[in-house]
């Protein structure tokens, strides 16, 4: 879990003159949307650099199972590919803005719901992490019994997490299933 809540972490940073302006009529509305966009953000980003690092070990997997000759190479290039496009959802992602004439209108509830699930996108992203950790350990040790096993949990993991960030993107378009 993450060690301060977003939103306050934000908020905290929120300078005096903002501070002030929070009092004028209509302002407060908005900046508490902003500051939850903001830390919607701060989330995404962690959330991204956490699975370009872990797609740079499955790099360094994919090479050494190359190297050995081993089949398991193609499933790892594989969920390396995934990544990258994952990476590139994640990186690209709506941060809830709608415009003025949009016929969707994202409200603070969305905001923080979607939030949420980026909170629980890096939750699941650390599993990942850890998996493709423990698989680059062993194959640094010429351990690859094991290699096709650890793909298949990896391609599984990123699988339920795709389908969770595409979840997210439904609650910016109000299409979520209720």
């Amino acid at each position: 879990m993450l060690s301060e809540d977003p939103v306050k972490k934000v908020e905290s940073e929120t300078i005096f003159l903002e501070k002030i302006m929070l009092a004028v009529p209509g302002f407060k509305g908005y900046k508490q949307k902003e500051i939850r966009r903001e830390a919607d953000k701060l989330v995404r980003d962690r959330f991204a650099r956490m699975l370009e690092k872990s797609r740079n070990n499955l790099q360094d997997i994919h090479k050494a199972l190359l190297t050995n000759r081993l089949e398991a190479a193609g499933t790892v290039d594989q969920i390396v590919t995934r990544l990258d496009r994952i990476v590139a959802k994640v990186k690209h992602a709506s941060y809830g803005y709608a415009g003025f004439f949009d016929a969707i209108k994202i409200s603070e509830d969305d905001l923080d719901r979607m939030l949420q699930f980026d909170v629980k996108l890096l939750e699941d992203s650390k599993g990942i992490k850890d998996l493709i950790r423990t698989f680059k350990d062993e194959v640094g040790g010429n351990k690859f019994e094991n290699a096709l096993t650890y793909g298949n949990q990896a391609s599984e993991m990123l699988d339920r997490l795709e389908d969770t960030f595409d979840e997210r993107a439904d609650i910016i378009k109000g299409l979520e299933a209720q």
